[in-house]
């Protein structure tokens, strides 16, 4: 019956070798007569050995009892005062104090040290009064010994640890915050690109749709013929269209409205805003464009990504990079496009603005969902942002 209502303390095995060690380095001293003084109250031999076990006990539940420990081993500690003493039972002693600061409860681990100080210094006192000479300060000495520094030394390692675990569970929260934003920055880009691609499509249809009108309005063969012909143009775009949403998108976007599609053609424009702003910080932007006059059109998602990625690595360079000069290169080659922004890297002087990192995970998805290939990087005193981009009209396609 006594088991369902008290438990008792399961001793952990390290704790239970320390408690074997001291009680058998105890009794090997006891047998020798190694003792710390003599003629004292109970001067028979064995009275030494009931302290000595007592303080054992004590260190068995140094971890899973530590203020019961604590109290038996100060028990233990006055007891063994009145016998002939034993050194293990002193150094087991400071070992429960540390435990007491160390595995305790918060609220002891902050007394502990006050009250073994008050102790060695009310014993000083003490001792100094009763016996007026120089050896009450070394009583005082002993006494702050095998308590308060050991009280001390607990908290300083309870101190240690706690900071540890607090910097343990921030770096923690912290990756989970960045893996958060990570997320919240793909699912925003995915959806700007659905606003975008919708506005595409819906041009499409608005073209089939005013021309068939006219098809059908006029009985004329040629008319006819023409207005055909744009619808089935506007038609093939507007499946592959339909085909590269399908593939490229597998989140729902938001409810705004779509706004207007930009083209590789604004990049004049884009740089010339980013001259506007990177100006003060002693910024130039260059734009080297070696795409072929005459070439095809590019399909309407990467021209979407080309032109977002240049966008936001001149952001990130008016924010970010040191002064000197920005470049641009656009190019297309053997059915890519290529997309390289170099910036200067380095110390930038004045106050730095604070970046996210979600631009180059939007770059990223953009590309990684066209079937391309991203990189971003320091190399020397270059920051690099390069893409490569299918340029065909497969790319993107489900």
């Amino acid at each position: 019956m006594l088991d369902e209502y008290v438990t008792l303390p399961r001793p952990h095995r390290v704790d239970l070798l320390i408690a074997a060690t001291g009680l058998v380095g105890g009794l090997i001293m006891w047998w020798f007569g190694l003792y710390v003084t003599t003629d004292h109250v109970f001067g028979q031999r064995w009275a030494t050995l009931i302290p000595l076990t007592v303080m054992a006990g004590a260190e068995a539940v140094r971890r899973t009892a530590p203020r019961t420990a604590l109290i038996v081993g100060t028990l233990a500690i006055v007891a063994d005062q009145f016998t002939n003493g034993n050194l293990a039972t002193v150094l087991m002693f400071t070992d429960v104090v540390y435990a007491a600061v160390v595995y305790g409860p918060p609220a002891s681990a902050r007394r502990i040290p006050y009250t073994t100080g008050l102790i060695t210094v009310a014993v000083t006192a003490g001792f100094l009064i009763w016996w007026q000479n120089a050896y009450a300060l070394l009583v005082g000495v002993i006494t702050g010994m095998i308590s308060f520094l050991p009280a001390i030394t607990g908290a300083i390692v309870r101190n240690h640890r706690e900071a540890a675990d607090a910097a343990r569970l921030r770096a923690e929260q912290t990756a989970l915050l960045a893996e958060m934003d990570r997320a919240q920055a793909v699912v925003a880009e995915r959806a700007r690109m659905a606003r975008e691609l919708h506005d595409m499509v819906a041009n499409h249809l608005s073209a089939i749709a005013i021309h068939s009108t006219a098809a059908l309005s006029l009985d004329e063969p040629a008319t006819t013929r023409q207005a055909l012909t744009v619808i089935r143009e506007n038609s093939v775009a507007g499946l592959a269209e339909m085909r590269r949403l399908i593939g490229l998108l597998r989140d729902s976007g938001g409810d705004a409205e779509p706004g207007a599609v930009p083209s590789l053609d604004a990049l004049d424009g884009l740089l010339a805003r980013a001259r506007a702003n990177g100006s003060s910080g002693g910024l130039e932007f260059v734009l080297e464009d070696t795409r072929p006059a005459d070439g095809a059109a590019l399909p309407a998602p990467v021209e979407l990504a080309a032109y977002r990625i240049v966008q936001e690595s001149l952001t990130n360079a008016v924010k970010h990079a040191s002064p000197g000069t920005v470049t641009v290169r656009v190019g297309r080659c053997d059915g890519v496009l290529t997309v390289a922004v170099d910036s200067p890297y380095g110390k930038r002087p004045g106050p730095s603005v604070p970046g996210t990192g979600s631009g180059l995970v939007g770059m990223r998805e953009r590309t990684e969902l066209l079937g391309g290939e991203f990189r971003a990087a320091a190399a020397g005193a270059v920051w690099q942002v390069r893409a490569v981009l299918p340029a065909d009209e497969k790319a993107g396609n489900a």
